[in-house]
């Protein structure tokens, strides 16, 4: 079994960013799971025990300092990773609440991840918000006026989707003119 050398990482770390982007933290997850991988199959194999944590040991250290290369050199942009993810997910009608927890989740630092909600191409709370609508059909969206029971409903569901009460209201009280002009 090959041993786990920084080269490796690195080529694994390249391939990874060829497709997918990435936070710093994530790609250094990567690299962390592939070292998981590379030891399980060294355990499999016979290796020494002790001699396969030293290397996962040595290789996680070097999977850090990797990332932290290619983040000074540009391959690895937290700002541009949650501007671009804060666009996608406000405009797929995702609530802020849901965005910053998305991005907090992906390894991006709480100020950075904030920043990138108030960016002036991310949709506004009431866009996504009637984008949410439109996806679940629901208020200006709806084929039929609702009764009190279905309305609470969808006031409940756009609550649990992480829109403020104030908001949800709003949006399911315009009609669908309005509501379709507000989205273009």
């Amino acid at each position: 079994m090959p041993r786990i050398d920084d080269a490796a990482l690195h080529e694994a770390a390249l391939a990874h960013l060829a497709r997918f982007s990435a936070t710093e933290a994530g790609l250094r997850r990567v690299l962390v799971n592939r070292i998981r991988r590379w030891a399980r199959e060294a355990g499999q194999a016979g290796r020494d025990a002790e001699e396969i944590a030293a290397e996962a040991a040595r290789a996680t250290e070097a999977a850090s300092r990797i990332a932290r290369r290619l983040v000074e050199a540009g391959a690895v942009d937290d700002a541009a990773f949650a501007a671009s993810r804060a666009r996608r997910l406000r405009g797929s009608g995702r609530s802020g609440r849901a965005t910053l927890a998305h991005l907090l989740q992906k390894g991006i630092a709480p100020p950075l991840a904030a920043a990138a909600l108030e960016g002036e191409e991310v949709p506004d709370e009431m866009h996504a918000c009637l984008v949410a609508c439109r996806r679940r059909r629901i208020g200006p969206f709806a084929a039929t006026s609702p009764d009190p029971d279905t309305r609470r409903k969808w006031l409940a569901t756009l609550a649990r989707a992480g829109f403020g009460g104030e908001v949800a209201r709003r949006a399911l009280a315009m009609s669908r003119d309005e509501a379709v002009e507000r989205l273009e």
